[in-house]
């Protein structure tokens, strides 16, 4: 079974692997009816449940109150914490994602592509529901809505796993959800949650092939790798992010300071955030200083090479926490107030470097070398590129999709923030006039 650190440990529970079975099957059969429903049936359920959530604020709000107090009980860090904060108002901001998911064009019938054959068979291929989903993600609250908007306007079913620490707070949600599901003619098994077995649930989510059709993981990168590893059912991998911000020497350093900023403490444990500034050698001199005092002010700690370690040290920056990068450090999604700092000779080390490390989620160039500019963005192989730009825009709510499944670190079957398009397939279709093949 796989607990939130990402751990695997004892034997499948049959007993519950059989009610999880039970639970997916259900699923699959509402996912059936809603597979029939209409854009316009859609969009007035994903509204009603808009209104719901606000209606029901507040006691998913309590709820929360008690998971963040436990929380904190058990020791829990401060970048976690921030993921698990479920208050009033993002309660209120998770329902204004459920009414721009409805304004959203419903991709299902869509059809991608088409062509007529000499014979005058015309084939047409068109989008379609993956089925039924299983999500497993931590101290996460806001993906249980994000997640059960996404999976209604698609047309897909979806099994949660949330875990522990959000525990009471889903659990709140999904009564709501509930709620709008029946009284708008809909199964409640469409978006239904494991929780209650524990971390069994997610074991037997990932021994469900043939009933969960993909599963999605969302969380640290023990917890990814873990299901990645363990699953026989399919997995888009998703999530975590070792997130790159390479200085060039053309650089406009006052456009830059800000920037890194933002990407680094804006929100420290997100998957989106900073956690490495890779600065060429041309500049470094000059850039560091101003760099390493901007994220000293705002409490961020240094772990920097040799060659930037005595760069910072030698400005006298007060009260800077600097300490030497180890190898490890290179490989470490931090979630938190800290970041690695290294110096190249070249932006392709710079490029080498990242693709050596990088978990293939969101990198960024500041630069003003537009040869430079077009070279990092060619050759970096990560799901996002930003040119300019904080790594903080890569969310597949900013990128005007409502919300998202998840952000897809893979190049298969979906990369990048994951909307409404990736959560369905496609299926051919051809219409004939009685052709037969010779």
């Amino acid at each position: 079974m796989v607990d939130e650190g990402g751990r695997n440990g004892s034997t499948l529970d049959l007993q519950v692997f059989d009610e999880v079975c039970k639970m997916a099957d259900a699923a699959g059969r509402a996912q059936g009816e809603l597979a029939r429903a209409d854009a316009e049936r859609k969009n007035a359920l994903l509204l009603a449940l808009a209104d719901a959530l606000e209606e029901g604020r507040a006691g998913i709000a309590e709820a929360n109150a008690e998971d963040m107090s436990a929380a904190r009980g058990e020791g829990m860090d401060a970048g976690k914490l921030d993921r698990l904060l479920f208050d009033g108002d993002r309660v209120s901001a998770a329902a204004e994602g459920v009414r721009h998911v409805a304004t959203l064009a419903d991709p299902v019938g869509e059809v991608v592509r088409g062509s007529t054959l000499p014979n005058g068979l015309r084939l047409q291929q068109v989008r379609v529901p993956i089925g039924v989903f299983g999500m497993i993600y931590e101290a996460r609250p806001n993906v249980t809505v994000d997640v059960a908007s996404l999976c209604l306007k698609s047309g897909n079913a979806v099994l949660l796993r949330g875990g522990h620490a959000a525990q009471r707070t889903n659990a709140a949600t999904l009564r709501v959800v509930a709620s709008v599901l029946r009284a708008n003619g809909f199964d409640p098994a469409l978006i239904a949650s494991v929780d209650r077995f524990g971390r069994m649930g997610a074991t037997a989510m990932m021994e469900a092939r043939g009933h969960v059709d993909v599963l999605v993981p969302r969380g640290g990168a023990g917890l990814i790798q873990a299901v990645v590893r363990n699953s026989k059912v399919p997995v888009i991998e998703t999530g975590a992010g070792n997130v790159h911000i390479y200085v060039d020497a053309s650089a406009d350093f006052a456009r830059a300071i800000p920037v890194i900023l933002n990407a680094k403490t804006q929100r420290v444990g997100v998957c989106n955030a900073a956690e490495k500034l890779i600065v060429h050698r041309d500049v470094a001199r000059d850039f560091l200083p101003l760099a390493a005092r901007a994220l000293a002010d705002a409490g961020v700690e240094l772990r920097a090479d040799e060659t930037a370690y005595g760069i910072i040290a030698g400005a006298g920056i007060d009260g800077i926490s600097l300490e030497h990068a180890t190898d490890e450090d290179w490989d470490t999604e931090y979630l938190a107030l800290r970041m690695g700092i290294r110096v190249v000779d070249s932006l392709d080390a710079a490029i080498a470097h990242i693709n050596a490390h990088s978990t293939g989620h969101t990198e960024c160039i500041l630069a003003e070398d537009y040869s430079a500019i077009e070279r990092f963005t060619r050759l970096i192989d990560s799901a996002v590129v930003m040119v300019n730009a904080s790594s903080r825009f890569t969310d597949g709510g900013v990128f005007g999709f409502g919300a998202e499944l998840g952000i897809s670190t893979q190049k298969l079957h979906a990369r990048g923030p994951m909307g409404l398009a990736e959560m369905t397939t496609t299926k051919w279709v051809g219409y004939g006039t009685g052709q037969v093949r010779k």
